[in-house]
């Protein structure tokens, strides 16, 4: 995996500040479902629409900085749309406006697998070729779907991690985001699976959903201690999850004695890895991703690629890659966070 220090930390203020000002004004680089900058039209330009699982998101922050980096390299026109919370349909509006204003291509985090399937295809039937990133939808309603990572690979690092803290014994739970998540709902089961078969004195007790919202997810973690006296561990595969939960135990008695991984960025978890709330996470590069995303959904504006297996691509500066089986380009494998090298990421 490529992990690169200090590189989009501006783009993300950047990116956070623009999302967080889309309410008051237009902008050139980002619009709301009912703004005419979503790219339509306008030159030759490859006109590049991010659409996270919501805005406001300092993960999306990140990947979508990421996107705008690649976009604006290739000399393209970028913009960020999205919801402000997570719901099955909640992007749908977004999509529909997007393919309404022509833009070349769309780049989808998806809150459902299903739901949003007949607006991206409409989308694609009027031109609009339709990347997904981070969670992917059902395969016949997209081009291409740009994985962080491999499932199991996910998965199993998440396991590792809360064995080697827990001393490979006891009561955990885990903290993840919206019930219907398509990426988080594929890590549990491969999580429940590898427990069961590698790890017979780790007892998962509880699955609870904080919707990706910091006060839901900062109550579930409440929840969890106070329903489950015993527990020793919380595995939350959600940057907002985990955040959260740190903020939870760094404060409460179970601070050191309830250990907490899963995935996080540096920046979210650098204090709790310092005050010793956390041991280890991980993560994937997410500006990396977004980076990726764009120079996929580019190749396929330009027929480069149609998203067939063994079609390759060049990714600017992250270099080559090749398309594998169900239309799905692999960035890396989870890095992991702590103590020893966390100063050296800034994103």
């Amino acid at each position: 995996m490529k992990i690169r220090s200090k590189r989009y930390a501006a783009g993300a203020v950047l990116a956070l500040v623009a999302s967080l000002g889309l309410a008051g004004c237009g902008s050139d680089d980002s619009s709301t479902a009912g703004d005419s900058g979503g790219g339509g039209g306008g030159g030759d330009a490859t006109t590049v629409t991010f659409l996270p699982k919501a805005l406001g998101n300092p993960y999306f922050d990140t990947s979508d900085a990421g996107g705008k980096k690649a976009v604006d390299e290739f000399g393209g026109t970028y913009a960020e749309v999205g919801p402000d919370t997570i719901g099955p349909d909640t992007q749908v509006s977004f999509i529909d406006t997007a393919a309404q204003q022509g833009v070349n291509a769309l780049v989808v985090s998806g809150n459902d697998p299903q739901a949003l399937c007949d607006s991206l295809n409409a989308a694609r039937d009027a031109g609009t070729k339709v990347v997904t990133f981070d969670s992917d939808v059902d395969p016949t309603c997209r081009d291409l779907f740009i994985n962080q990572a491999t499932a199991e690979g996910i998965a199993k690092v998440e396991v590792d991690m809360i064995a080697e803290q827990i001393g490979d014994s006891g009561e955990v739970a885990i903290l993840s985001a919206a019930a219907n998540a398509t990426n988080q709902n594929a890590w549990i089961k491969i999580m429940e699976q590898e427990l069961a078969d590698n790890h017979p004195d780790i007892k998962l007790v509880d699955t609870v959903y904080g919707d990706d919202d910091d006060q839901t997810s900062f109550d579930k973690t409440a929840a969890l201690l106070s329903d489950h006296p015993n527990l020793k561990g919380i595995i939350s595969p959600t940057t907002v999850g985990i955040a959260a939960a740190a903020r939870y135990l760094s404060t409460s008695d179970a601070k050191g004695k309830v250990a907490l991984t899963g995935l996080g960025t540096p920046n979210q978890m650098r204090d709790y890895v310092e005050d010793g709330t956390v041991t280890e996470f991980a993560l994937w590069n997410p500006g990396d991703l977004g980076y990726l995303a764009a120079y996929a959904a580019k190749a396929l504006v330009d027929g480069d690629i149609t998203g067939a297996e063994g079609d390759k691509f060049t990714a600017g500066e992250l270099g080559d890659f090749e398309v594998g089986a169900d239309a799905t380009v692999l960035l890396g494998e989870p890095y992991r966070f702590n103590k020893d090298n966390i100063a050296d990421f800034d994103f």
